[in-house]
């Protein structure tokens, strides 16, 4: 009967003869690790956008020095820490495959090309203002081609983005 139900599969399989790679689907375990994907790409992209808002905003308290420096580093203050939660939200929702390390997050920049969100010194209003315009905007672009979880944390992070400007005074 062993024999009979044997010689029966490869009918059932619709061959004459059965090769490993018919019944194995999965990836190729010899073919490397895939690419990471576009979510994930995504949730790198932004945390670096975010850890240069924060690092623009700490130099911004640091290089204060205006008459009214108290109040604007209360107000800086307050933006910052709405910055580092939305850092650490982008954070939690960044899972890396195990054996795969998160790739090297590329340098913040308002327009996607690479460069630094601002030069070494003083960080004006209008500076953060500019920035957080910008990366309203980007987060805003980015809607499109996100999974809706994601869409809807990028919308949260984008809207706050937008009040920040009028919190700055534009």
């Amino acid at each position: 009967m062993l024999l009979a139900s044997a010689a029966a599969l490869p009918l059932l399989l619709g061959t004459a003869g059965c090769r490993a790679s018919d019944v194995f689907t999965g990836p190729d375990p010899l073919a490397g690790r895939p690419p990471l994907g576009h979510d994930v790409l995504t949730l790198q992209a932004v945390i670096a956008a975010e850890e240069g808002m924060i690092d623009l905003y700490r130099a911004a308290i640091s290089g204060d020095s205006g008459k009214h420096r108290a109040a604007r580093a209360r107000t800086l203050r307050a933006l910052l820490a709405q910055h580092e939660q939305h850092l650490a939200r982008l954070k939690a929702r960044l899972i890396v495959p195990p054996g795969m390390s998160a790739s090297p997050s590329p340098s913040p920049s308002p327009d996607g090309s690479g460069s630094a969100f601002f030069s070494a010194g003083p960080v004006s209003l209008a500076q953060l203002r500019a920035a957080e315009r910008t990366s309203a905007a980007n987060l805003v672009r980015r809607l499109a081609t996100a999974p809706p979880a994601l869409a809807q944390l990028l919308a949260s992070i984008a809207a706050s983005d937008a009040t920040h400007v009028t919190a700055l005074g534009g």
